[in-house]
């Protein structure tokens, strides 16, 4: 098989099931994504913690860190026809040597607006990486191996994330070791990819959806993939700047970073489990009310026992990074089997602008209320989230369960082109479901 560079790759997709053989299939891609994702986890919490040692205002910060998600919008969106016409693995070098050059650039040209032009960069060349990697593992997945694929892909998302929050003890955030080993850790996540031999497919085309059709078929989705770009964006800019400010340290701002993150992890498949088995809305009302209710929590034990505040942002990343799939999920339970590929192009342009607009909005609740401002934020978002749904619930009747697509869980924190599978994944699943009714007919 010949792949999009022009290299003989004779290994066709994976036929078996078992989790040794799905693990040394993908492990080369999994180790590079885990790379990129523990350079991206430093630095992002690198990038806040310094903004403050330099003395920058909340409000600058917050526009910083939202030229990054402006970035991966656009990256999202464009980066593809990059891959078209270069290849996949020119692509993927061309875009981790962008990333490895703006690490170092930062550290060199101590300058918010330099800082912006960077992060818009940075978020354009991790959009195109992350599109790659991810189009690979589809590729190297069959329908009897893709659950186990996308879980460890999910799995090694968070873990990376996690771990990378760690990295930032190494060294003083204040010189310019850390940006090194950041720059580093790019340049590294080359490898793996250069070296693998599984099949690079071309990425699929996609048709646009006008928002405003996306609408008509699933507000609550528009709005809670709006609101998922909002918390979440905001807490990967500004949360390095909330612990800072609580006087947490560097080892206490690491640590709480890395608890939310090890949260999102822990109850990723238990809620799509129970929203595959009822009301999908339902569950998306308990997970939001419940996540406005731990940012709560984060404020209250931040000013009376900041001890608690690991477990307090433990609990809110829990329920704060499955809003978006859930989201996904009900947009794709209602939107006509036809339409599902510009489905996730909708809803990605949704969660897009909340990550764009998030740390901005964040950043003035900050300058206003303090450190806290940030929580407070997320808290009335998720709530008016979860209040919107049972109105919605009010409205419109849930679909069937034969009707309904199933939830596929993707590393709500972080935007990436895995919506797109999961709309691929859901149009398959009906399909087969069709089919197998017109035979028992």
């Amino acid at each position: 098989m010949t792949t999009a560079d022009g290299h003989t790759n004779p290994e066709p997709a994976l036929e078996s099931s078992s989790l040794p053989t799905t693990v040394r299939a993908v492990f080369s891609l999994l180790l590079s994504y885990g790379l990129l994702l523990l350079a991206n986890g430093l630095f992002g919490t690198l990038l806040g913690v310094r903004s403050q040692i330099e003395g920058f205002s909340t409000g600058v910060v917050g526009l910083i860190m939202a030229a990054y998600f402006l970035g991966l919008l656009q990256g999202a969106l464009r980066a593809g026809n990059i891959v078209v016409v270069v290849g996949h693995i020119r692509a993927f070098a061309a875009f981790a040597s962008v990333m490895s050059v703006t690490a170092l650039l930062h550290v060199i040209v101590v300058d918010p607006i330099m800082w912006c032009i960077l992060r818009f960069i940075s978020g354009f060349c991790m959009a195109g990486m992350i599109i790659i990697t991810e189009s690979w593992l589809n590729a190297r997945s069959t329908n009897r191996t893709r659950g186990q694929v996308m879980a460890l892909y999910m799995i090694t998302n968070y873990f990376s994330a996690g771990c990378g929050q760690f990295i930032l003890t190494v060294a003083d955030p204040a010189e310019f070791q850390l940006f090194s080993i950041a720059s580093m850790i790019f340049s590294l996540a080359l490898v793996p990819v250069l070296l693998t031999r599984a099949t690079a497919p071309n990425p699929p085309q996609r048709a646009p959806l006008h928002l405003r059709e996306l609408w008509r078929t699933s507000p609550l989705g528009v709005f809670g993939s709006f609101c998922a770009g909002l918390v979440n964006a905001s807490f990967y800019s500004l949360a390095p700047v909330f612990a800072f400010g609580l006087g947490l340290g560097i080892g206490g701002t690491s640590t709480f970073m890395a608890s939310v993150i090890f949260g999102g992890l822990l109850l990723q498949y238990p809620v799509g489990r129970l929203s595959d088995r009822m009301d999908r809305r339902k569950v998306l009302t308990m997970v939001a009310l419940a996540t406005s209710a731990a940012c709560v929590g984060i404020v209250v034990v931040s000013t009376s026992n900041p001890k608690w505040i690991y477990l307090a942002g433990t609990v809110y990343g829990g329920f704060s990074f499955t809003v978006y799939s859930l989201c996904a999920a009900n947009a794709n339970d209602f939107a006509p089997a036809d339409k599902l590929m510009q489905t996730a192009s909708g809803l990605l342009t949704a969660y897009g602008f909340g990550a764009f607009l998030g740390p901005i909005v964040a950043a003035s609740f900050m300058g206003f209320l303090g450190p806290g401002g940030l929580f407070i934020m997320s808290a009335l978002v998720s709530g008016f989230l979860g209040g919107f749904a049972i109105f919605r619930m009010r409205r419109r009747v849930s679909p069937g369960k034969d009707e309904r697509s199933r939830t596929i869980t993707m590393p709500g924190g972080q935007f990436t082109s895995g919506e797109i599978y999961a709309s691929m994944r859901n149009a398959m699943d009906r399909d087969l479901a069709s089919m197998s009714g017109a035979r028992r007919r």
